[in-house]
């Protein structure tokens, strides 16, 4: 007996190619890059390039105490939600609240909140605000995105890296799959253009002082990213029976972990992940039409990647885009927005590019999407997110109706 195909109904991103689903479908479709000189925002960093939000204005969203409560992080997840469940028409025909979850992602908590509370304790002297505790819980934007919609299901954060997101939808989707809830609001966050945090990213010597090069000969590291993405996941049939659009289909899921080095991925760990996930889809690997890859850009990272992929799916392996290469690492929030884009891939017929290539490196003998925006009708897909600490997870989706 089959299982029953959870649904995606809804869909919401804020990102360096755009803060609306259709800005940020057409900008990735046309092969647009949001990286950018990020000096103006934090100088004095070794890299100068960055993937900020630029367009996500909080006064736009939240009024003057709600937005001294919450930190960025949390407001972006909060926009994204709202824009998720808009889409899926569930403003207008909400659920029973009980039957509703949200689990959402973070890698980096409430680093804005927390930047600003120690320069008051060591450089003012003086007190953090009081609101300081809520604002940096990794659980802050599960509670907020809850309130705004009467979710009394399961909430909850999870962090696990630039896993966390994944982890986030994975979790929800097994949820709805328990039969515990009827509808998750699933995805990550992370706002990341603190100067303390980028330092430290600098510290760990893996940000790349020109661009993001997945796959490419010459790749010298990611670029930081920031931003969230949340999806809407109903159980099966519920979608219909509301004549709600069926944006993609959740097919299955795979986790694994390396136990091993904390920051040097394995691609045991990786191919474990994959084939768990084509399992739980029942799908065989010559059904996957294309990859929506990790794709850091990294050296070490890019070439396990491969080597899974190869090996996994053979020599006529599908071909493989990294979006990280368009909207930058947006750490706790890339497995969301990567789905988001798979989506998009999907139902439109058009796998977007892996920019910055500068050749083909034999160590990642993949069919990278390197050309621009290529043109191929295919039905499923999957999306790989392998974080530190050697946690990774596959996902594998179908195109919606």
């Amino acid at each position: 007996m089959s299982k029953p195909i959870t649904e995606i109904t809804g869909r919401g991103v804020v990102s360096s190619l755009g803060s609306s689903i259709d800005v940020f479908e057409k900008a990735l479709l046309s092969g647009a890059c949001g990286i950018g000189d990020v000096t103006d925002l934090v100088p004095g960093l070794k890299f100068v390039n960055g993937a900020p939000v630029r367009d996500f204005d909080p006064a736009a969203h939240f009024d003057d105490k709600t937005r001294g409560h919450i930190d960025r992080y949390t407001q972006m997840a909060a926009v994204a939600a709202r824009q998720a469940w808009k889409e899926a028409g569930l403003d207008e025909n909400p659920p029973e609240p009980a039957r509703v979850g949200v689990v959402i992602g973070t890698a980096n908590t409430g680093i804005d909140a927390t930047a600003r509370a120690f320069h008051k304790i060591f450089t003012d002297g003086s007190r953090p605000s009081p609101f300081t505790i809520p604002q940096i819980m990794g659980s802050a934007p599960a509670s907020r995105i809850a309130r705004e919609l009467c979710a009394k299901g399961p909430v909850f954060g999870v962090t696990s890296a630039c896993a966390s997101a994944g982890h986030a939808m994975i979790v929800g989707e097994g949820l709805i799959r328990a039969g515990i809830i009827d509808v998750a609001v699933v995805g990550g966050t992370d706002s990341c253009f603190e100067i303390g945090l980028l330092k430290a990213w600098e510290a760990l010597r893996v940000v790349s002082t020109d661009t993001c090069r997945p796959f490419s000969i010459n790749r010298k590291g990611l670029i930081m990213g920031e931003g969230a993405g949340v999806v809407v996941l109903e159980r099966a049939g519920r979608a219909a029976a509301r004549k709600a659009r069926v944006l993609g289909r959740w097919l299955g899921a795979g986790m694994s972990s390396d136990a091993g080095d904390i920051v040097a991925p394995d691609p045991e760990g990786m191919k474990a992940a994959i084939r768990a996930a084509l399992a739980d889809a029942g799908v065989e690997p010559s059904q996957v039409g294309w990859v929506n890859a990790h794709g850091t850009g990294t050296a070490f990272n890019d070439k396990c990647e491969s080597a899974a992929v190869v090996d996994v799916f053979g020599p006529a392996a599908p071909p493989i885009s990294a979006t990280k290469s368009q909207v930058g690492h947006a750490m706790g929030a890339a497995g969301a927005i990567e789905v988001i884009a798979t989506l998009a891939g999907l139902n439109h017929g058009v796998l977007p590019p892996t920019l910055g290539f500068l050749g083909p490196d034999p160590e990642c003998p993949v069919d990278a999407v390197t050309e621009g925006p290529r043109p191929a009708k295919i039905d499923v897909a999957i999306k790989n997110s392998f974080a530190f600490g050697g946690l990774n997870l596959s996902i594998v989706l179908g195109k919606g109706e």
